[in-house]
């Protein structure tokens, strides 16, 4: 891939992927206000479903991604990706109808036996999990073909459409909501529809995208036994992965009323934003890094390597100080709620720090894939499973919401002071002090220095209006970026090189 697509679709991802949270983070209030924060917390439910079942992929999206970014890199033949696509399509689709069928048999005991239902009656819980089936189901299908285009590296037609379908999704669900019915059925309806629209599309540009092969496409357990020993890794890895995001989630869904788990998963969603800024730079660096391992460009792939972690550094930890610092700020200016602010803001000030933490191993990560590594991953995971379950086991039923949060920081500090380190023993060897020095903690300790003034500023004139105090973040979040960036040797080659092409129009002017 030539530098110029690599930023292109960086780019793209940030104004597809950013657009699309807009429309999501934008509407929550008013998602809130006609339904209620204990329907909300059925969103946070379904949101659950679909990450435990996540564990049925059996690694198959990451690997058709994979494979694919091989594709372009002359791996595989025309017959070969279509015949691996094809298998790993037969698969997908039977496996949907199946965690459809599986959310529609067990809504009732969901609804009546684990979730504490205090306003929502009984009846519209289960109808509303049962239309969630559905929409897990589609949106199962769709990650196997946003694997396939990530992999194709036609990122900037992805997210045209990935943000036109938000779009639609947020205008319309409001729109339904208050010309319609302002019920959880109602809303879980109009999303089912378009995300079935969404998957379909997305289904037949994959197709567009390949080229004709000799023969028909057909299912193969060649195709599959040839990509089964990275799918088997990608499998253990997303199951752990899977137990470590989600299973405070699963106690809290039980042991809270619905109400507050609501409240839970609103901060949880705020701090999960961050992927906003995660997810367009691992996506495009995944198939960067493969393509380059696979053509055997070593140097190339270590300069790489050190710019994706900087560029991610530079994303997420300017956001993440904001929101850790001024969590009741930011919480009341969207949702104006003191009620929703005092319950929410604490929990996100925590939970974002841990959210920011794991968000950093995914360069590191995604450089682990490219050379098809995945048994790190699965060790590292298997220990943090080993230790997130009896916390929680103990220390959620005892001290609540905050105890969650501070494990899930807890973890994710483990991952930074002993994954990496074990990562650079193997690959990218003697690149491990850079990485924690250049790429991380010179910009992190930069960006919190300015992030504490603002906080001493905003202490001493505690009592901004709703305006000031919106133009004091705006103002401070930018410094904060601005000092966290020109920290980093990535942008300061940027500014001295368009200095020097300034200086030299400036001479030729002159001269």
């Amino acid at each position: 891939m030539k530098p110029s697509n690599v930023k292109r679709n960086i780019i793209a991802n940030y104004i597809g992927g950013g657009w699309s949270a807009l429309m999501g983070l934008a509407f929550l209030p008013i998602y809130i206000r006609y339904l209620g924060i204990e329907a909300y917390g059925l969103i946070g439910v379904y949101a659950s479903l679909q990450a435990w079942f996540a564990l049925l992929d059996m690694g198959l999206s990451p690997t058709i991604n994979r494979e694919m970014s091989r594709f372009t890199a002359g791996i595989h033949t025309p017959q070969s990706i279509r015949d691996l696509l094809k298998s790993v399509e037969m698969i997908y689709m039977g496996i949907a109808v199946l965690l459809a069928v599986i959310v529609i048999g067990i809504a009732s005991w969901i609804a009546t036996d684990w979730l504490k239902v205090e306003v929502l009656s009984i009846r519209s819980v289960t109808h509303a999990l049962m239309i969630t089936g559905l929409i897990i189901g589609f949106r199962w299908v769709d990650t196997l073909y946003r694997s396939a285009i990530l992999g194709l590296q036609h990122q900037v037609w992805l997210n045209s459409v990935t943000a036109a379908f938000a779009t639609v999704r947020g205008l319309g669900t409001i729109g339904v909501l208050a010309l319609i019915s302002p019920t959880i059925q109602a809303f879980f309806m109009f999303q089912a529809v378009t995300y079935a629209v969404e998957t379909i599309i997305l289904a037949r540009q994959t197709h567009r995208y390949l080229p004709t092969p000799p023969n028909p496409p057909k299912f193969s357990i060649d195709a599959l036994r040839g990509v089964w020993s990275f799918a088997a890794g990608m499998t253990m890895i997303t199951f752990l992965a899977t137990i470590l995001t989600q299973v405070d989630k699963l106690l809290l869904s039980t042991l809270l009323p619905l109400e507050q788990f609501g409240y839970f998963t609103l901060a949880s969603t705020v701090a999960g934003a961050l992927s906003i800024l995660i997810v367009p730079i691992s996506n495009v660096a995944y198939p960067r890094f493969t393509e380059l391992v696979a053509s055997g460009e070593e140097k190339t792939f270590t300069m790489q390597y050190h710019k994706f972690a900087q560029l991610l550094t530079i994303s997420i930890i300017p956001a993440t100080l904001i929101l850790s610092f001024f969590s009741h700020q930011i919480i009341y200016l969207w949702t104006h709620s003191a009620a929703t602010t005092q319950a929410v803001a604490p929990i996100l000030s925590i939970w974002v720090i841990g959210t920011a933490l794991n968000g950093l191993m995914h360069i590191p990560y995604m450089a682990q894939l490219a050379y098809g590594w995945s048994r790190l991953t699965v060790i590292v995971n298997t220990i943090a499973a080993a230790i997130i379950i009896p916390a929680f086991l103990i220390l959620v039923p005892r001290y609540g919401v905050m105890a969650a949060a501070w494990i899930w920081v807890a973890i994710n500090s483990g991952y930074i002071l002993f994954a990496v380190p074990a990562m650079h023993l193997k690959i990218l060897r003697h690149e491990e002090w850079k990485w924690y020095k250049t790429d991380v903690v010179g910009p992190l300790l930069t960006g919190l220095l300015m992030t504490l003034g603002m906080f001493w500023l905003a202490q001493k004139y505690s009592h901004m209006n709703t305006l000031v105090e919106f133009i004091f973040l705006a103002i401070g979040a930018f410094l904060v970026l601005l000092a966290t960036a020109m920290t980093t040797p990535l942008v300061r080659k940027v500014i001295f090189k368009a200095m020097r092409r300034i200086t030299t129009a400036v001479n030729g002017l002159t001269g």
